[in-house]
């Protein structure tokens, strides 16, 4: 999808005094691709407002092959605000298709899904992937109080992180490719959620 014109120059003086406000940015403009409502404001002031707002659903991706599609699963999480994003496996993942979307989220690590799980408490563990076993995403009907699981592109999800989830759902799809990118995925599962629990409620 084509980004609108993002930007705008420097702030007419006299300048804003309060606090949530970028002095750097209020001078030398901001560029960045944010809501009207938070130009110049400082990456703390904006999600401080977004944490007023947040869903009841978590994110989390297994992290065991340095996955580019990572980028793109917190960018989808960040559109949709979710409540936090749990990267499991290694500590580090390329953020350049986050797009900065992960300074506006809490994103917390694992180092296995045994920890994971622990954390996780009695929130409702969703995989997300095409493997026997799975339900059709059209046929089910995705729990609040959630957090939804993706494996790697290729490897999918482990077994381990399938032992301990309540259920795996899968896209239905009709072409002849047999999955769609995960980071596709993440879009669609997101909105589904969203569609559920937020925008038709």
């Amino acid at each position: 999808m084509k980004e609108p014109h993002v930007g705008v120059g420097p702030h007419p003086k006299p300048w804003p005094t309060d606090d949530r406000y970028d002095p750097d940015l209020l001078e030398q403009g901001d560029s960045r691709n944010v809501l009207d409502k938070y130009r110049y404001l400082t990456v703390e002031a904006i999600k401080a407002d977004l944490d007023k707002s947040r869903v009841d659903l978590h994110i989390a991706i297994e992290n065991y092959q340095h996955d580019m599609n990572i980028g793109t699963i917190v960018r989808n999480a960040n559109a949709f605000n979710v409540g936090a994003v749990h990267i499991i496996g290694k500590h580090h993942w390329n953020k350049r298709g986050a797009m900065v979307t992960d300074k506006y989220l809490d994103v917390m690590y694992h180092q296995t899904v045994s920890d994971f799980v622990d954390t996780m408490g009695d929130r409702h563990i969703i995989a997300v992937d095409n493997l026997p076993g799975a339900v059709s995403l059209a046929e089910t009907r995705l729990p609040d109080h959630a957090v939804l699981v993706f494996g790697g592109e290729g490897p999918g999800l482990s077994d381990d992180m399938i032992a301990m989830s309540e259920v795996m759902v899968k896209i239905e799809q009709f072409g002849s490719t047999r999955s769609v990118n995960v980071g596709v995925a993440s879009g669609i599962v997101l909105y589904q959620w969203t569609l559920e629990h937020v925008l038709t409620r």
